[in-house]
C-alpha cells in the first residue's frame, strides 16, 4: 500500500523566492511542518423535476372520452444519477513538525514526500455547483381550445297585448348570448377530436374529395395528429420537466458510521443534510477489519533506547471501507474506498543520529 504524506509546507518552501522565506511562520525556523492525509467524499446528484398540469377538462373526460385522467395539478422529484469522488486533504488535526537539525534528513524522506505529496494548494478540490429551480408557472391552456366561450341562446318571451276589450299574452323570441358552462366546452372539444380522427382515417384511406398524396398526405396527417394531441392535453394535461444538480460534500469520523449526505423533498427536491424537511438519503461506511501484521515483530527491551538516536516522520495507512447510500426504500449506491481517518498511523525513521 502506498505511503503518503501531507507536507504543504515542504513543497512552499520549494517554491518561495529568497524574499518570501523572510516571511513570518508560526513554526519554529529549520523544521518540517506536514500533516497526515484524510478523505472526503463529494456527492454529485442530480434530480428531474415534473410538474404535472390537469387540463380544464379533465373532470369530464370520463364522460365523453372514455379515459380515466388526472384531477389536480402536482409536482414531484425524483433522483437520476448520483456520483461519488472521494478527495485527499490535509488533516489539520494531525500536523507534526520534523525538526532536522545539523544531522540532516535522509533523502528517501524528500523523495517520498516530492512523489506522494497532497499539499492544500494543489490538493484535488471540486469546483461548487448548485443550480435552483426559478419561481413557478402555471400551467397555460390558452392557445389550445378551437371552442368559443360564448353561444347563441333562443328564449321565447311573452308579453302582454292589449285589445279591443283584453290583454292578450303573445310570445315572442328573442336571441341573446350567454356564456358557455366548462361541460359544454369539453362536449364540444371532444367532439372536435372524434371529427379530427375521422378525418384523418379518411385521408389515409382515400374516402375523401381532396386527393392526397406523397408529402401532401404525410403532411396533412401529421398536422391533424398534432391538433388532436393538443385539443387531448384540455382532458390529459401536461407535464413540465427539469433537471436540478447539487453537490454535497461528506468528511468521514473515525468510530462514525452513518451519515445524512443529502435529503430529498417532494416540493423542494434535493436539500442540504441540516435541512430537516427532506427526507434522509443516508451514506453508511463499514470498515474491514485490520488483520494483523505478516511479519509480527516483538519489542525490544533497548527499543526506548534507540528511539533517541533515530528521527522518525509519522504515516497513515488509510482502510478500506464498503460505502452504502440508502434513502429509505431502496439502495442507490455501493462502492468500496480506502478512508485515512478509519486507518491507522505508524512511524517510519528518516535519519540516525550521529554522535
Amino acid at each position: 500500500m502506498k505511503r503518503i504524506l501531507i507536507v504543504p509546507a515542504l513543497v512552499s518552501a520549494l517554491c518561495l523566492s529568497a524574499a518570501a522565506q523572510e516571511s513570518e511562520s508560526p513554526d519554529v525556523p529549520g523544521t518540517v511542518s506536514y500533516c497526515l492525509p484524510m478523505t472526503s467524499i463529494s456527492f454529485d446528484i442530480e434530480a428531474e423535476r415534473e410538474i404535472f398540469h390537469a387540463g380544464p377538462y379533465a373532470a369530464y373526460a370520463k364522460k365523453y372520452l372514455g379515459i380515466d385522467v388526472q384531477q389536480k395539478d402536482w409536482t414531484a422529484y425524483r433522483l437520476t444519477e448520483v456520483k461519488m469522488t472521494p478527495y485527499i486533504e490535509a488533516d489539520q488535526s494531525s500536523r507534526y513538525l520534523l525538526k532536522v537539525g545539523a544531522q540532516g534528513v535522509d533523502a528517501s524522506f524528500l523523495k517520498l514526500t516530492s512523489c506522494g505529496l497532497v499539499s492544500v494548494s494543489d490538493g484535488a478540490y471540486g469546483d461548487e455547483s448548485i443550480w435552483r429551480f426559478p419561481v413557478d408557472l402555471e400551467g397555460s391552456f390558452a392557445g389550445n381550445g378551437l371552442i368559443s366561450n360564448v353561444a347563441s341562446e333562443s328564449t321565447t318571451l311573452y308579453r302582454n297585448v292589449k285589445d279591443e276589450s283584453a290583454y292578450t299574452r303573445v310570445a315572442v323570441q328573442q336571441e341573446m348570448m350567454v356564456a358557455k358552462t366548462p361541460e359544454k366546452k369539453a362536449a364540444e372539444t371532444a367532439s372536435l377530436i372524434f371529427e379530427l380522427r375521422r378525418k384523418r382515417i379518411q385521408i389515409i384511406t382515400g374516402d375523401t374529395d381532396a386527393t392526397y398524396s406523397g408529402e401532401a398526405m404525410g403532411a396533412a396527417v401529421a398536422e391533424i395528429t398534432r391538433l388532436e394531441k393538443e385539443y387531448m392535453t384540455m382532458f390529459t394535461g401536461y407535464s413540465e420537466k427539469s433537471v436540478q444538480r447539487m453537490r454535497c460534500d461528506v468528511v468521514p469520523e473515525k468510530g462514525r458510521t452513518m451519515y445524512v449526505a443529502f435529503r430529498l423533498s417532494d416540493t423542494e427536491g434535493i436539500l442540504p443534510a441540516d435541512n430537516l424537511s427532506g427526507k434522509p438519503v443516508v451514506l453508511e461506511i463499514t470498515p474491514a477489519p485490520v488483520p494483523e501484521p505478516a511479519n509480527p515483530i516483538e519489542k525490544k527491551s533497548d527499543e526506548k533506547k534507540l528511539s533517541k538516536d533515530v528521527i522518525y516522520a509519522m504515516y497513515r495507512v488509510p482502510m478500506v471501507c464498503t460505502l452504502k447510500l440508502t434513502d429509505g426504500t431502496g439502495e442507490l449506491l455501493n462502492s468500496r474506498l480506502p478512508v485515512y481517518q478509519f486507518g491507522y498511523d505508524a512511524t517510519f525513521p528518516l535519519a540516525v543520529k550521529v554522535r
